[in-house]
């Protein structure tokens, strides 16, 4: 499934290749100058001023394409050379100028992931540029986190009639014996008997069962990092059914389990010095007449119980008995993503997934690695106080909040109900999509954190290889 052009876009040293001059507005007219005397008749000509995000073809004498400029200077550098693959001929072309080790890996990783084209139902209409390796890039890097951020859009992209239950566990299986690792599953009504209720009450509905599919590799001795992931593969709303707008990008409600299984994909593939769980409770919350109803009460895995406000707030339903199961085992961290509220897009828009965190250490250092890979979170707080606004009369909680304050924030409030307060633990609420193409982004599915919690868990837990 995975478009393997974005990788085969960066290639081996090769003659003919078309040098790339990186430059900026203010370093434009000094590089130019070096270029000969026609380049700077022609970028006059052009009126080209190198505004970040630009490039010029420039031509020899006779007109064939001699050098390429391509603007530098946004914000986030790993975007400089994005666009590049799609935007210009095909062909292939090479830096002229060498750069330092980090700049050279974030140009290559940009390329990589802006020649991403998702390929299952349409092929594209040419291959993309191509780039010779920059020097320093670590190429290691590049691959692991290419690869794996396009494992999580092609994922997100298939639409849910490909990409059930059974489709997901089959991701997941595929992702294990890549690497050795075990992998099991729990299906349909024997997650009754396995006693994860929440679960099966959410996914009963559909003809497509329910299930919980475990993934473990690593020393067992090793220090447990425990991934959950939402894995709702297509979400109708259930009884208290979405509108068709709301009902349109719901295929990417397993945006959460994908962006797990490629952080899975780069830590084992780079070796962490971790006992590594993946845990992806995941359904179909459909509508038939055995739906799970608002009014009614589940007994989680748990032991609690939980009145149904409202069947379309699913998520942190399956997501509550994955995290009880996770917690059991009283791992070193818990993370879970999930495409969990409306409220945290909201509050911050599309790009920024939001972060709930108990310990302002472990929250500190996942931001900050977030800004180092251009790839932000942004933190809300676990306000104790909202804790009230999910009581419920007849259950030990409600599944939601009476009104529309800080919905966010009670849905991470309800999961943290799951979770022990002495296990540290990380809630990501994500909108796993790009709203609109950008250079390196293209519309659809898209793994938000991924390079933010890769680069937090080479800290926290150090490579092997």
């Amino acid at each position: 499934m995975t478009d393997e052009s974005a990788l085969a876009a960066l290639v081996e040293s090769e003659a003919g290749a078309l040098p790339l001059t990186v430059v900026t507005r203010e370093s434009l007219a000094a590089k130019v100058a070096t270029l000969g005397p026609a380049a700077p008749r022609w970028v006059e000509a052009t009126r080209f001023t190198a505004e970040p995000g630009t490039h010029l073809l420039v031509p020899d004498a006779d007109g064939k394409p001699l050098r390429v400029l391509v603007a530098a200077g946004g914000p986030d550098p790993i975007w400089d050379l994005a666009a590049l693959p799609e935007a210009l001929p095909e062909g292939t072309y090479a830096l002229d100028a060498a750069s330092d080790g980090e700049r050279a890996t974030r140009h290559a990783l940009g390329w990589a992931l802006g020649a991403y084209a998702f390929t299952r139902y349409r092929a594209r209409k040419r291959p993309p540029a191509r780039l010779v390796w920059p020097l320093q890039a670590d190429r290691k890097l590049v691959a692991r986190l290419a690869c794996a951020q396009c494992r999580a859009r092609d994922l997100i992209n298939t639409p849910a009639e490909a990409m059930g239950p059974a489709e997901l566990q089959q991701a997941v299986e595929a992702l294990a014996a890549e690497y050795g690792a075990r992998c099991t599953a729990i299906v349909g009504d024997d997650l009754l008997a396995a006693n994860y209720p929440t679960i099966h009450a959410v996914g009963r509905a559909s003809t497509r069962p329910p299930r919980i599919v475990d993934l473990t590799w690593g020393d067992a001795g090793a220090p447990r990092l425990t991934l959950v992931g939402k894995g709702v593969c297509f979400d109708s709303g259930g009884l208290d059914l979405k509108t068709a707008s709301g009902m349109r990008l719901m295929k990417k409600d397993m945006g959460g389990a994908a962006t797990l299984l490629a952080l899975g994909d780069a830590i084992m593939d780079a070796g962490l010095g971790v006992r590594l769980r993946i845990l992806v409770p995941t359904v179909d919350n459909a509508v038939s007449g055995g739906a799970l109803r608002p009014g009614d009460i589940v007994r989680t895995r748990q032991g609690l119980t939980v009145e149904i406000g409202n069947t379309d707030a699913e998520g942190r339903l399956i997501l509550c008995d994955a995290l009880t199961e996770a917690a059991s085992e009283r791992p070193d961290l818990i993370v879970d993503i999930a495409t969990l509220t409306g409220a945290a897009r909201a509050a911050l828009g599309p790009d920024l997934p939001v972060l709930f965190a108990r310990d302002d250490g472990l929250a500190a250092k996942l931001l900050a690695a977030g800004t180092c890979a251009s790839d932000p979170l942004w933190r809300l707080p676990l306000w104790q106080p909202y804790r009230d606004m999910l009581k419920s009369p007849i259950a030990d909680i409600s599944n939601v909040s009476e009104g529309s304050f800080a919905g966010a924030v009670t849905a991470a409030l309800f999961l943290a109900d799951f979770v022990a307060p002495e296990i540290p633990w990380m809630h990501l609420d994500s909108y796993a999509w790009n709203a609109k193409s950008r250079p390196g982004r293209p519309e659809g599915g898209e793994a938000l954190a991924l390079r933010a919690l890769y680069a937090f868990a080479v800290e926290r837990y150090g490579a092997k290889r």
